[in-house]
């Protein structure tokens, strides 16, 4: 998401210094006028609203309440991270999947779908994908030879210490190598790195249940982690000190993999009824889209590479695609 809200910063669709009213409108919070005016994108990326943090997942208005001046108090729980989205699709005049195929996706082959999950913002997506955008970050945006996002200053500011309450966090990317941190629904300030064992320049985007992406510049590599749940704690440190412990320990070497024969990929799924799908694969053929019961409703060539197809006139639904024999699940929403 801090990606996506630099991009639109980059196209003059918002400024993260403007008050997060002026694109949600006024009433989006239970506080007064004033109070709910002083609340910025900065101050939402950064998690340092103010919002009263008692009910940690709720963001109807009744549940945003007023308890600190903006910026005098940090705190991290799921609204003010939640109603970015909100934000941007409002600034964008796009769905939050729309404009990432547009800015993202479609120039880098960075696939994901981001769903709401009861009152949480989830993108789903897959290891490579998560690989590639961690790469992208360790360009600094650039991604072969084409600026994705060339706001250097905000890419930087967004990986470094964004204010003196949490040492260890930028916008929406936890640091590391800092003297202190706070963990997510506590007030507690600990000494030290919050990830001993990762190397001290090491940054990371920490989501649902354990799932990482690190990126480490002074060793030019990219973690990522995808699974179950590791522990309970919101931040699983512990686990990314093992996982860290034991990265250290490898013993590397270069290796290819072949690309298997008829490999191809569709993106983002599931897909809004008005979206644009990807379809990445590595020979060209004849894409199918059939229904549930196996009737094809339309079919398309596509080339090798990144191709796009405009999902229209469907209804919601689970749909079949198809390309020399593969078939893979389809969900329009």
């Amino acid at each position: 998401m801090t990606f996506l809200i630099g991009r639109a910063q980059e196209q003059g669709l918002l400024n993260i210094n403007d008050s997060v009213s002026k694109h949600l409108g006024t009433g989006w919070t239970n506080m007064t006028p004033s109070q709910e005016g002083d609340i910025t994108i900065w101050h939402q990326l950064t998690m340092t609203t103010g919002i009263d943090f008692t009910q940690p997942d709720c963001t109807d208005p009744s549940c945003i309440k007023y308890r600190d001046e903006p910026g005098t108090f940090w705190y991290y729980y799921n609204p003010p991270y939640t109603l970015l989205r909100d934000v941007l699709e409002s600034a964008t005049s796009k769905s939050v999947n729309n404009y990432m195929f547009t800015e993202v996706s479609l120039k880098t082959g960075i696939s994901g779908t981001w769903i709401k999950t009861g009152t949480n913002n989830v993108l789903f997506s897959k290891p490579r994908s998560m690989a590639r955008f961690g790469s992208l970050m360790l360009n600094n945006g650039q991604w072969d030879g084409q600026s994705i996002l060339g706001e250097t200053k905000y890419l930087n500011d967004a990986v470094n210490t964004s204010q003196n309450l949490n040492k260890s966090y930028g916008y929406l990317w936890w640091l590391n190598g800092k003297e202190s941190f706070r963990y997510p629904a506590t007030t507690k300030q600990f000494t030290g790195s919050i990830v001993e064992k990762a190397p001290a320049d090491m940054y990371a985007g920490i989501g649902k249940n354990g799932q990482y992406v690190a990126v480490i510049p002074s060793e030019n590599m990219v973690v990522v982690r995808m699974g179950d749940n590791p522990d309970e704690d919101l931040v699983p440190t512990a686990f990314a000190n093992e996982m860290f412990e034991r990265i250290a320990n490898l013993s590397c070497t270069n290796s290819t993999t072949a690309i298997p024969k008829s490999n191809w990929n569709i993106y983002p799924n599931p897909i809004e009824s008005s979206g644009i799908l990807s379809i990445e694969c590595n020979q060209s053929g004849i894409f199918q889209l059939h229904s549930i019961t196996g009737e094809l409703l339309f079919e398309k060539a596509i080339q090798l590479g990144l191709n796009s197809l405009e999902i229209q006139n469907l209804q919601a639904g689970i749909y079949l695609t198809r390309i020399k024999g593969m078939v893979k699940k389809l969900i329009i929403q």
